[in-house]
């Protein structure tokens, strides 16, 4: 009887290991859905995968970015406004348009100018909400407003011009899909791998426990706002690339889909659990819908806003039900 009973509860046991790793990667089977979807209803748009990917470069850094924020339990609503801004400010040092500041037309100086940029907000947000204990919503949504408004003000046309190298890094399919997937190689290892890694997950998981255990919880955030800054401005160093030019709207809006992006890869909105191969994922699942939008002849443009709302609240409402259902696995498993 014993033997049986033991039987048993390593049986259902082992059902809960597998169910809970299925919803940690739950991203997968969605995304073969939706590959399958669009292949079946709008198969032109897989003309191109690399396109897919090379376009998916930006977007897949600032997921990169929100994911690193949201593990340590944190949120960053800036990373678009500072792609936006970090961009344009060193688009008009470099550009030639009329009405830029040019000043210089090394490219040199323009990447350490925007990755100066992008460090010194991120580096901002994390001291205001980690020493002055601000509210990381308030914090990043203040910026967001901030720094596009900064944007705007700076100039309202497309800034041109631009050197040859510096556009060229963007403009390379194959660098920017390779620097992407490093980046996120190197993410995946840190945090698997390196005490830094696992301090984020503490933080995410508790503060006070991480503050406990020896973490340094203040300059732990200070640093992962700062990380998340360098990740937004080289996000818009690659849109410069792609596009060609530094556009007025360079980077608003982008933080929705990078949100949804994160979510949909199973990284929690409350902190200490997810993977970045799920955030991966969820980059490619979102590239795809917007492809798919871009290339469906039944979607017009003023359309794909309202339902880039709609996969939000879909992620949104998938990380609900995942949550629910990983608790009464957990519950279930504690009787």
């Amino acid at each position: 009887m014993a033997t049986e009973q033991g039987f048993i509860g390593r049986t259902f046991g082992d059902r809960d290991d597998v169910l809970l790793t299925l919803l940690d990667n739950m991203i997968w089977p969605i995304l073969a859905i939706v590959l399958l979807g669009v292949l079946v209803f709008v198969p032109q748009t897989f003309r191109s995968a690399q396109l897919i990917l090379w376009g998916a470069v930006p977007i897949g850094l600032l997921v990169l970015a929100e994911s690193l924020c949201l593990l340590s339990g944190h949120f960053d609503l800036s990373i678009g406004s500072i792609a936006g801004f970090s961009a344009m400010f060193t688009g008009m040092l470099l550009g030639t348009c009329p009405s830029c500041w040019s000043v210089t037309t090394s490219p040199w100086i323009g990447f350490a100018v925007i990755l100066l940029v992008g460090s010194l907000i991120g580096l901002v947000n994390g001291v205001m909400i980690a020493k002055v204990g601000l509210n990381p919503f308030l914090q990043t949504l203040a910026f967001l407003i901030i720094f596009e408004g900064a944007k705007t003000a700076m100039q309202t046309q497309p800034v041109t011009g631009l050197p040859a190298l510096y556009t060229r890094v963007g403009a390379t399919p194959r660098f920017a899909i390779g620097l992407m997937l490093v980046a996120f190689l190197i993410a995946g290892l840190v945090l698997r791998y390196t005490s830094f890694g696992q301090a984020v997950y503490a933080l995410g998981s508790s503060e006070h426990s991480a503050r406990e255990v020896g973490i340094d919880t203040e300059r732990l955030i200070i640093l992962i706002y700062t990380i998340s800054g360098v990740l937004s401005a080289i996000a818009g160093l690659m849109l410069t690339g792609f596009v060609g030019v530094v556009p007025p709207l360079i980077g608003e809006g982008l933080v929705f889909q990078a949100f949804a992006g994160a979510v949909i890869g199973g990284i929690s909105l409350f902190g200490g659990r997810g993977k970045i191969t799920g955030a991966l994922g969820g980059v490619i699942l979102i590239q795809v819908i917007q492809s798919a939008l871009n290339n469906s002849p039944v979607v017009g443009a003023t359309q794909i806003q309202m339902i880039n709302g709609i996969v939000l609240l879909a992620a949104i409402l998938l990380y609900s039900t995942q949550t629910k259902l990983r608790a009464r696995i957990l519950a279930s498993g504690a009787v």
